[in-house]
């Protein structure tokens, strides 16, 4: 029976479906690891999460149980036992487990009892729940093993007690949100060690998959509820945790040696962050080169060009500016200036041929009609049309810069802004693309690989927003100011509000009114989006999943 453990704490990125690299990367973490005596990794951590449907392949189900199998052949050295998370059959259904591979074998397996299906998860479309977990022992140590949702209900983590578990190991798969990391540690972990009077690793996973990005964040607290280790925000971390078996009264308790604490992100670096691993973690995973953006000398498209600087080095950013006859020339310098700042190839292709060449093969059939926003639109798609043929002529990926204010209510060109393959704003309002952009021209985020200094002429921030579409255009001719229509939407969107609600907050009934409107009926438009990362409660695409035809109105 030992007195003394060292459990290793393997904060990873995945890559869903590629169970080679993920158990190579596991084996790497062992190999380094070799004084320890249990090295743990996230949840899912084998086949990558989520998943999705990816797990009705039989293939994969197949795959994943050899390569389980050929991990578990490791532990045979005599070297630390591994806690991987993986896939399992049991009586012809499917769950989401882990297995404590020790000894050359599968020593146990522990499943998934509350299965999460709200929001970005949907896991009770794939998996049954396993039975109340029970126990593991492990060279002395009883060890409870909830997984990820498991501990943000009581019954699991008490019944485990119940059974003289000593340490909870809960491994997961846990997204970012704003202030998640918060309600991690204050409002689940802390409760559930309290609770039961039983100390809890939180072991989470790091990195970007489609629209979700993990801020990893992992630690260990004590039943008391004292914060022993917190592991680093936003990147690939192995720590060691350092366990002994102490007198306390007439019996013995396990605890953790105190560890290093790390600062996590604050606000807007957190949201800054997220932007940046989501972006990196799928242009790279998707075997792009780089990216090409347009860059038109406004906030959005410059805050863009600098997260891609951040994800990817300045040297796979292709800036492009395409101006037309009401471009200004503000514009032209703030663009030029932006790339100067963040060392970015900028290209210039003017529009206006395309524009004329536009203007006269319509003209038989738009005669007689005055120009409106079909001439408007038509700039954009030109734009987007230009963008996506240097995206297939030379190989980088076309980034979207629309913010979640535009897509909310429409005031986005379909075919034309819309065009790109991934939307680092697409879940950030307007006024958090200020506050992000006014916080990056003044500090340099822990994971970024751009400059230290400013991005973006500090003008780019201050000017009024403008399409510049058609002469002297401003955002707030066809918009509420973004204060307004954002903190609308927040009502909206993340609260599910009525109406009347946000009227009674103070709002003008008949703008609330017009802004819901607009809401409903861009939908099929946010249908065809790209992908863009996940930032607060409700995103569009995972969480908010609306019809696209519907007649219901709150006003």
């Amino acid at each position: 029976m030992a007195e003394k453990l060292t459990i290793t704490l393997a904060q990873l990125n995945q890559s869903v479906g590629d169970l080679a690299a993920n158990a190579a990367a596991m084996l790497a973490v062992r190999e380094k690891a070799r004084h320890a005596d249990l090295i743990v990794f996230p949840e899912m951590q084998l086949i990558g999460y989520p998943p999705e449907d990816l797990i009705q392949k039989p293939a994969l189900i197949q795959r994943a149980a050899a390569e389980l199998e050929k991990l578990a052949t490791v532990t045979a050295d005599g070297g630390p036992a591994m806690l991987v998370g993986s896939v399992f059959v049991r009586d012809g259904a499917l769950h989401n487990g882990v297995a404590l591979l020790e000894g050359g074998k599968i020593a146990a397996t522990r499943f998934k009892y509350e299965l999460p299906n709200y929001g970005t998860f949907d896991e009770k479309r794939h998996f049954l729940p396993g039975p109340l977990p029970e126990p593991v022992l492990f060279k002395g140590a009883m060890l409870g093993l909830p997984i990820c949702e498991d501990i943000w209900h009581p019954d699991v983590c008490r019944h485990l007690a119940e059974l003289g578990a000593e340490i909870f190991i809960c491994v997961n798969g846990s997204p970012y949100e704003i202030d998640k990391d918060v309600l991690r540690i204050d409002g689940v972990a802390k409760r559930r060690a309290i609770d039961t009077g039983i100390p809890l690793i939180y072991l989470n996973r790091v990195g970007g998959q489609d629209e979700i990005a993990f801020d990893g964040a992992s630690f260990v607290v004590g039943p008391e509820g004292a914060l022993w280790v917190q592991m680093p925000d936003w990147e690939e971390a192995v720590v060691d945790t350092v366990w002994n078996k102490v007198a306390v009264g007439s019996g013995h308790r396990w605890r953790c040696e105190a560890g290093e604490v790390h600062e996590l992100a604050e606000h807007p670096e957190d949201i800054y962050c997220a932007m940046v691993t989501a972006l990196r973690d799928y242009v790279n995973r998707n075997r792009f080169p780089g990216v090409v953006l347009g860059l038109s000398g406004g906030i959005d498209s410059a805050i863009c060009a600098a997260i891609a600087v951040d994800a990817l080095g300045a040297e796979r950013v292709w800036c492009v500016m395409m101006p037309s006859r009401y471009t200004s020339q503000e514009s032209l310098d703030d663009a030029a200036g932006c790339a100067q700042m963040l060392g970015v190839r900028l290209d210039t292709v003017p529009i206006m041929p395309a524009v004329d060449a536009f203007a006269d093969m319509l003209a038989p059939v738009f005669e007689g009609r005055k120009p409106d926003l079909t001439e408007e639109n038509l700039q954009s798609r030109i734009r987007g049309t230009t963008l996506m043929a240097l995206s297939n002529k030379f190989g980088p990926m076309l980034v979207t810069t629309g913010n979640k204010s535009e897509m909310s209510v429409g005031y986005a060109t379909i075919y034309g802004d819309m065009n790109g393959g991934y939307n680092p704003l697409k879940d950030a309002y307007k006024t958090t693309v200020f506050a992000i952009s006014k916080w990056r021209n003044t500090a340099r985020p822990k994971i970024g690989l751009g400059p230290d200094g400013p991005v973006m002429p500090e003008r780019i921030i201050t000017k009024p927003p403008s399409a510049e579409l058609r002469p002297d255009q401003k955002d707030s001719d066809s918009l509420p100011d973004y204060p307004v229509l954002d903190a609308i939407l927040t009502g909206l969107v993340e609260h599910e509000k009525s109406v009347d609600q946000i009227v009674a907050e103070g709002f003008d009934r008949a703008t609330v009114a017009r802004v819901e409107r607009l809401l409903n009926v861009a939908e099929y438009k946010r249908r065809q989006a790209p992908p863009g990362v996940k930032l607060g409660v409700r995103n569009f695409g995972r969480d908010r999943r609306y019809p696209i035809t519907h007649g219901f109105r709150t006003a």
